[in-house]
């Protein structure tokens, strides 16, 4: 999700871009607990698809609650007090995480492949920036390791009083779509950081790499049990990890409508710990005396990015009125500069969206654009006779009440609105239900600083966008979910403090 640099021109550090495999082999389909392999209990399988193609890629075992069942026992017994895990030094705990890290790196090749057929990411930005990211975050937390611990507390009277920061348990993580292998980085690594267990649901669409990752566990020497990942759908293996009266604790990423029913059955089942991290519809507000060139690049990438399938996707331009017709022109001509086509191919900028279901809801909701009065600059339908690709799409001349101005896409469809002042946008930008990012563009810091605080959202950057980092927390405000992740702040999510306290004949300063 790192977005430094470019295709062309990295950023720092970032390897070449080699070719993508030709030959990519899928090794890893089965159910993965207790560092063993696994047919689903059901017997059932379900077949994974290529959407740059609507080609089979394979199948893959189907788990549901029976498997969930099974992956939780192995989990909570890895947990037990006297485990090997349990009596592991933090510091070990780091050393594996670095050399989970080690095999990524090594395997890089193979996953960023893997992520572009299966998931139709462009294989430039899975190799060059998702890899990065993944590699970075399991070595973010391999450092927080043993560095995680409690406090001393002076306390009144004779006592002895001092906070342990303890594991929270056992762990259910249900992965989205999108973003496969670093939100399965983003899952585990300050889970196990802290010396949880966890049992993961990968997104049914997006099953590969994280079942590959099982292998790497294995390899690297977590003990059986600490990492088991059942594929599976939301309504049976996802149903089952939210209602386990087993789990101690759930991380969602996805839609805001499933974390609902996940709140629910947390509440209705143990009362496990929830983290959220939802959908939006994040502004993003450009002054006239921005950096007009820097602001039309950033806020297209901030939407075309990965075909707009970002939860963070700026995909509410707010544009000042003197700018906004060389705002919206440019904008045009940067949507259509797009080179669609095959993932795996150099010079392709876009493309697919994952499946016929997201690809019938964008262009859906293009129609309901066009129908209630957005004027359609460019793009608007369908492209190529294979595949679920859309063509890049802007509307200008959009209102607030458009349901495309209101509802999250989650495709390659820019909306761009015009306003006054700075308190009118300031009020528009927080109308709604999501606050998970947001940006402006402008320089005038004294502006930049005043919107900081003002605007709703987790995240608030600043001429620039979509600059996210292991180091930095990342969630959402309202109904974009609860808690964060990564940080040092994300590393709280995973743990439980308790206090002890001991009577002593006497207390001294």
């Amino acid at each position: 999700m790192e977005k430094q640099g470019s295709d062309r021109n990295p950023a720092p550090g970032l390897p070449a871009l080699p070719e993508p495999l030709k030959d990519l082999k899928i090794k890893y389909t089965k159910i993965f607990i207790n560092n063993e392999w696994h047919h689903s209990i059901s017997g059932k399988k379900f077949e994974v698809f290529n959407p740059a193609n609507e080609e089979k890629i394979c199948e893959v075992e189907e788990g549901d609650k029976a498997d969930v069942d099974k992956a939780v026992k192995a989990a909570r017994e890895a947990f037990e007090l006297g485990s090997p895990w349990r009596t592991m030094d933090a510091s070990e705990r780091g050393r594996l995480l670095n050399k989970l890290a080690d095999l990524v790196e090594r395997d890089r090749l193979i996953l960023a492949t893997m992520e572009a057929i299966n998931g139709g990411k462009l294989f430039s930005a899975a190799y060059l920036m998702d890899l990065d990211a993944c590699i970075k975050s399991l070595r973010y937390c391999a450092g927080w390791a043993d560095k995680i611990h409690g406090r001393t507390v002076p306390m009144d009277g004779n006592f002895f009083t001092f906070t342990r920061h303890e594991p929270v348990g056992v762990c259910g993580q249900i992965i989205p779509w999108n973003f496969p292998l670093i939100m399965f980085m983003w899952k585990i690594a300050p889970a196990l950081c802290c010396g949880n267990t966890v049992v993961v649901k990968p997104a049914e669409q997006t099953p590969l790499t994280a079942l590959y990752m099982g292998s790497l566990i294995k390899e690297a020497g977590f003990p059986p049990g600490v990492v088991n990942i059942v594929p599976g759908f939301g309504p049976t293996a996802g149903a089952a990890i939210s209602h386990h009266m087993d789990i101690d604790k759930v991380a969602f990423t996805g839609s805001t409508e499933v974390g609902k029913l996940i709140k629910e059955a947390a509440g209705k089942s143990n009362l496990k710990r929830v983290t959220l991290e939802l959908g939006g519809k994040s502004p993003n507000i450009i002054f006239a005396d921005a950096d007009l060139d820097s602001a039309v690049e950033f806020a297209h990438i901030g939407l075309f990015y990965h075909q707009g399938q970002c939860c963070v996707a700026g995909s509410r331009i707010f544009v000042e009125e003197p700018i906004y017709d060389e705002f919206v022109r440019r904008s045009v001509e940067r949507a259509k500069k797009n080179t669609l086509g095959n993932p795996l191919l150099p010079g392709v900028q876009q493309g697919p969206q994952i499946d016929k279901e997201q690809f019938q809801k964008i262009l859906e909701l293009i129609e309901s654009g066009k129908k209630e009065g957005a004027k359609l600059e460019c793009g608007g339908g369908p492209w190529g006779d294979k595949g679920y690709f859309i063509q890049p799409t802007v509307f200008s001349d959009v209102t607030d009440d458009m349901r495309i101005a209101k509802e999250e896409i989650f495709g390659p469809v820019q909306q761009i609105m015009k306003f006054k002042t700075a308190d009118e946008v300031i009020k528009r930008a927080n109308n709604t239900s999501y606050g998970l990012a947001a940006a402006v563009f402008t320089k005038d810091m004294d502006k930049a600083l005043t919107f900081a605080a003002a605007l709703q959202a987790g995240t608030v950057w600043v001429n620039c966008y979509s600059a996210v980092s292991p180091h930095c927390p990342f969630g959402g405000f309202k109904m974009s979910g609860n808690g964060r992740e990564m940080g040092e702040y994300g590393l709280h999510e995973y743990t439980e403090v308790k206090t002890v306290t001991i009577k002593i004949p006497q207390k001294n300063s």
